[in-house]
């Protein structure tokens, strides 16, 4: 059962109790071979795998029409799985980055502190995923979106939830998307009757949110030349709730 959105506390986005959803890519347009493309891997969850609308509707494809629009000679492939933990992205980052990609979204998290898992441990999993993807030959850009959490597991697991995101975007020094929900968590028309998942509308704000972000690691090269600094969309993230979730 959910209980309505109060104005404190978090949507971590939650997309636990939905079923896995396969990686999908975005077409490439005619304009440009797809041989010359490449690739952006968008690791997510449900909210990035586009759980209850048409897959041409997630965020991972409206950027691949903004790259389009940029005349950017890069693929997105949506690698979002409904219901996943830090710790089943990790398990399949080894087979997602066998190819390495030019650069690798890294959206996971949220379940995890949907079913108050151990902090320590998400910490690890995501660490781990960017020192894997940081051994790789070329290595990719890397871009971290950051979550934030439910507030009935009490304030201090909150603080140290929403803490990890911006502290492993410093330490390694990363591109950062402070809150992928911005504009969209607790807001009643742009999330579907779960009030989890983002409508198409919502997708829509999620993808400038992103984009924001993206199109400068990509007009540097991504894997070549990916900026230092953090990210340009730190504005606060309207704070929501959730009381209650069956997984």
């Amino acid at each position: 059962m959910i209980s309505g959105y109060s104005a404190a506390g978090l949507l971590v986005a939650g997309m636990a109790a939905c079923g896995g959803d396969a990686a999908r890519s975005a077409d490439a347009p005619p304009s440009v071979p797809q041989a010359t493309r490449e690739r952006i891997v968008f690791l997510g969850t449900s909210l990035t795998a586009g759980y209850g609308i048409d897959p041409s509707a997630a965020y991972p494809a409206l950027i691949q029409r903004k790259i389009d629009s940029a005349g950017l000679p890069y693929e997105a492939v949506n690698a979002g799985v409904s219901g996943e933990t830090s710790a089943g992205a990790l398990r399949r980052i080894d087979w997602l980055l066998r190819d390495p990609p030019a650069v690798l979204v890294i959206e996971t998290g949220a379940n995890d502190g949907l079913r108050g898992q151990d902090l320590d441990s998400l910490r690890s999993n995501i660490q781990a995923i960017i020192d894997h993807a940081n051994r790789l030959t070329p290595r990719p850009g890397l871009v971290l979106v950051g979550m934030r959490m439910l507030s009935n597991y009490g304030s201090d697991y909150v603080q140290r939830f929403e803490a990890i995101y911006p502290e492993l975007a410093r330490r390694n020094n990363l591109p950062f998307i402070r809150f992928l929900l911005e504009g969209v968590a607790g807001v009643d028309s742009l999330n579907q009757p779960d009030q989890i998942h983002p409508t198409a509308a919502g997708q829509r704000l999620i993808a400038e949110t992103v984009w924001r972000t993206l199109e400068p690691v990509l007009e540097a090269g991504g894997a070549r030349g990916q900026p230092a600094s953090a990210s340009r969309s730190d504005s606060a993230a309207t704070a929501t709730s959730i009381s209650s979730r069956v997984l």
